[in-house]
């Protein structure tokens, strides 16, 4: 696909995707349609959704921008050609007539059958440098990794689980306080500009696709929210790159004991820390707090990975939440009393 004809029949192009992270990708596409010489036929998205407190059907990032822009919207709940829905789901698609469908964090299976119906095939924004995290969460599972590096590759999607050709990669040094949240940003940036680059010349890309070393590919599942629980007994590095990764969902929390024995352990969610300090050292039980000050406070955690003789390790809470209660800081947190010097944070079994 390329523009060096402007006189050419436009291609036609079919997004497919649901949260922002699709969003910023599709307004690119929308904003470049005339230097691309493409035309968004239609927008895919996953159905609405309860959302909020009052649980009303919302309509995704994707579906907004697209009706913003009078963008034929289709939300299909499965493509099975098993099953009436998905045959007419396919048989829609069809009618389209697409050159190309771009996919970005769509939330539905797309089988083979759908995978072939554009000229071109299907292109996948995928937020990691393939192979390293195929799957649902590869921004968490990169942090949590502690890598130093991620991206985004530009696949040509086969029936196999993020495991097509690449066609276009490029990497993004991940910076030592990023957190899921602010990396989720760069990658959406980053996918949005790595599309159009490819779709100014589709053809070239295509002739060059990288097949992928599947002995170097990791599965990046899922996150679970009892993934957030911090096992203070963990090194306070891995402990701190837990709650980056776990910024803002699911988030990282612990229990906090009560001194007087009288009631059960209060949830603390924690929400940021300071990068670990490897010279301060302490011999504390780790999960107890050592100290409560206004700039951190200081946690005991256990001992590195690399030495198990050494002493255990610590690492310095800057933001909590504590149960019914908005965010605080450390300094508000030394001036509420709500913790104190040997308090004690727990598992939730204890």
């Amino acid at each position: 696909m390329t523009n060096s004809d402007q006189n050419t029949q436009k291609q036609r192009v079919i997004f497919a995707g649901t949260p922002e992270f699709a969003a910023i990708s599709l307004q690119a596409l929308i904003e470049q349609q005339q230097a691309l010489n493409i035309e968004i036929v239609a927008v895919y998205t996953q159905p609405d959704r309860k959302a909020g407190r009052g649980q009303k059907l919302t309509a995704s990032p994707v579906k907004q921008l697209a009706l913003e822009h009078g963008i034929v919207v289709e939300q299909p709940l499965t493509f099975k050609k098993s099953v009436a829905e998905g045959q007419v789901a396919r048989d829609t698609l069809a009618s389209y007539q697409p050159d190309v469908m771009v996919v970005a964090a769509y939330g539905l299976i797309l089988p083979l059958g759908v995978l072939n119906t554009p000229t071109h095939g299907c292109l996948n924004i995928h937020a990691s440098l393939l192979p390293r995290w195929r799957g649902a969460a590869p921004i968490h599972r990169a942090l949590l990794a502690g890598d130093k590096q991620t991206g985004i590759t530009i696949m040509q999607m086969d029936k196999g689980l993020d495991t097509g050709d690449m066609l276009y990669k490029v990497a993004y040094d991940i910076a030592a306080d990023e957190t899921t949240a602010s990396l989720h940003d760069k990658m959406a940036a980053l996918g949005a500009k790595a599309i159009v680059t490819v779709l100014k010349d589709l053809p070239y890309y295509q002739a060059r696709a990288e097949q992928q070393d599947d002995n170097l590919a990791n599965y990046a599942e899922k996150l679970s929210k009892s993934e957030g629980e911090i096992d203070w007994s963990q090194p306070a590095e891995l402990i701190e790159r837990q709650i980056r990764g776990m910024h803002p969902y699911p988030g990282a929390y612990t229990f906090l004991a009560d001194s007087t024995n009288n009631s059960e352990p209060k949830r603390v969610k924690v929400l940021a820390a300071l990068p670990v300090n490897p010279s301060q050292t302490t011999v504390v039980v780790p999960g107890t707090v050592i100290s409560v000050g206004r700039n951190a406070i200081l946690v005991a955690c256990g001992k590195p990975e690399s030495d198990a003789d050494a002493e255990n390790t610590t690492l310095r809470l800057t933001k909590l939440q504590f149960a019914g209660s908005k965010p605080v800081n450390a300094e508000q947190v030394c001036h509420g009393n709500q913790l104190n010097d040997n308090d004690q944070f727990v598992p939730q079994s204890q």
